[in-house]
């Protein structure tokens, strides 16, 4: 398993990112100033995060997916490992954005992280189309935040 930072062309992993956020509108609004992230097993491209540093104590995740067949075997974990050990010494919070997704909630919760905001309506108001995650439509964002300098 190797996770490499890529630092041009990044718009080669589109396919992947799409399946963190499915509107090429919002994608293209912060891929260019993020750091991106891929995760490669046996040569296989199995995953992508795209971060970007806040202010200087937080960085967000903009973007985390796994391959469908590759889902449910731990490489967003690896990857979140990989990042939280990376940004440690620079950062204080890591905080990223999802929908109301008991599945989604429940992994990041599992993780260290914790609800600390809800922007209402913020998928309806900010996306062309519906978003349907596990046969649900989206409709509030929730932020969750996690402190890498906590046990």
């Amino acid at each position: 398993m190797e996770i490499k930072e890529i630092k041009e062309n990044k718009k080669d992993y589109m396919e992947l990112l799409l399946l963190g956020d499915e509107d090429i509108d919002m994608l293209n609004k912060y891929l260019d100033l993020s750091t991106l992230f891929v995760l490669f097993d046996n040569d296989i491209l199995v995953n992508v995060c795209a971060v970007l540093k806040i202010d200087f104590e937080t960085l967000e995740i903009k973007n985390l997916a796994t391959c469908k067949k590759f889902q449910n075997m731990g490489y967003a974990s690896k990857m979140l490992d990989f990042i939280f050990e990376k940004y440690k010494p620079e950062v204080k919070f890591v905080i990223l954005g999802t929908g109301e997704n008991e599945t989604t909630l429940n992994f990041y919760k599992k993780r260290g992280f914790s609800e600390f905001k809800r922007i209402s309506h913020f998928f309806k108001d900010n996306y062309k189309k519906p978003v349907m995650e596990n046969g649900k439509i989206l409709d509030d964002m929730i932020y969750l935040k996690k402190n890498l300098h906590e046990k």
